[in-house]
């Protein structure tokens, strides 16, 4: 059986990611008259199945089923939605008595604020953005720091000393992922190149292209880079296909330990490592302070100190380079390296 470990930081439980939040006021166990029925999650474009961001999130609801009893309904958003449909989605969840509603990805922080408001009695979440409001939980992440990790693994493992970046779409929180990536190449290996490219500048189709990604890949490959780090949510399946297809070539997943993935199976023997959201953690530390009546609201980071990123070893293509992966990790925890969230 083939033994799966993980970089991160030592102790890391579930109760270690918990929110240190605020409890907002009266528990939540009822909403009104109305029962809560479970767990609302309201994913971003590529559904539950996109092998990456939102499977994550899914896991953490199917946690809470399992251990909580909280039955999950799960509601999916399309590419080019408006502001109105994601508003549609939230209330209809909240309306049915689903508590908590958690809106996963960034593009829900305007539909969270407006329906909270119309649902008081209801706790809601948005992760990967900075929400207000008095029932509401924002929850983000350090991805520049998980890639600063991945960004050391690959200058480590190309043999060309050229690298690529893959963003799906290039906004803010994809730029953190880019940011760290190449701080990490560049301060690692001083003569590496990093080549960085987005999907799309604005759309988020760019989650939810695989072919485009697949396209990005091949093109990078050509030129001569051998590892290629994406972060573009369901799109970056396409980017793992072409690397598998070319001999000595490295991708480097993102949110999901893509290598113990079903989906991703006949690729995994190219998938270096993967740079690990803890979505899961954080949905099911949601859905438990609901479920015991102290219901959590207000601003929560995982970092990489605390287990919120982590760069895994699945497969074990890092294992000869893992001294050096620690080293970084260390310095990153222990505030010797800052990393930059910025390009």
């Amino acid at each position: 059986m083939r033994r799966v470990s993980t970089i991160t930081v030592a102790g890391i439980a579930t109760a270690a990611l918990a929110f240190t939040l605020t409890a907002c006021g009266e528990s939540s166990t009822e909403s009104g008259n109305k029962k809560d029925k479970g767990l609302g999650l309201a994913f971003d474009v590529g559904g539950r199945d996109d092998h990456s961001f939102n499977e994550s999130a899914a896991r953490g609801a199917d946690k809470a089923k399992e251990e909580l009893g909280l039955e999950p309904r799960l509601m999916t958003a399309k590419n080019g939605e408006t502001e109105a449909e994601r508003e549609q989605r939230l209330n209809s969840l909240a309306e049915a008595g689903y508590n908590p509603v958690i809106g996963v990805g960034f593009n829900y922080q305007k539909s969270i604020e407006k329906v909270a408001k119309d649902h008081p009695d209801t706790t809601f979440a948005v992760v990967d953005s900075d929400a207000q409001g008095k029932n509401v939980a924002s929850i983000t992440f350090g991805e520049h720091e998980g890639s600063y990790l991945a960004g050391v693994a690959a200058a480590l493992k190309s043999k060309s000393h050229k690298v690529g970046f893959i963003g799906g779409v290039n906004n803010a929180l994809i730029q953190k992922f880019q940011a760290g990536f190449e701080q990490g190449v560049k301060e690692t290996d001083p003569k590496a190149t990093v080549e960085s490219r987005y999907l799309y500048p604005n759309n988020d189709k760019g989650f939810n292209d695989p072919a485009a990604a697949k396209v990005a890949a091949k093109g990078m490959l050509d030129s001569g880079i051998d590892v290629i780090y994406t972060a573009a949510g369901l799109s970056g399946n396409g980017s793992i296909e072409s690397v598998a297809g070319q001999k000595g070539a490295w991708a480097i997943g993102v949110d999901s330990d893509q290598y113990q993935l079903p989906g991703l199976a006949q690729y995994k023997d190219h998938i270096l490592t993967s740079v690990v959201k803890n979505v899961d953690v954080a949905v099911f530390d949601l859905a438990k302070s609901v479920k015991d009546g102290k219901p959590l609201t207000g601003k929560k980071t995982y970092l990489l100190k605390d287990g919120g990123v982590s760069l895994v070893t699945s497969g074990g293509f890092i294992d000869d380079i893992k001294d050096k992966v620690d080293a970084a990790k260390k310095k990153i925890a222990d505030g010797q390296i800052k990393v930059k969230s910025q390009p």
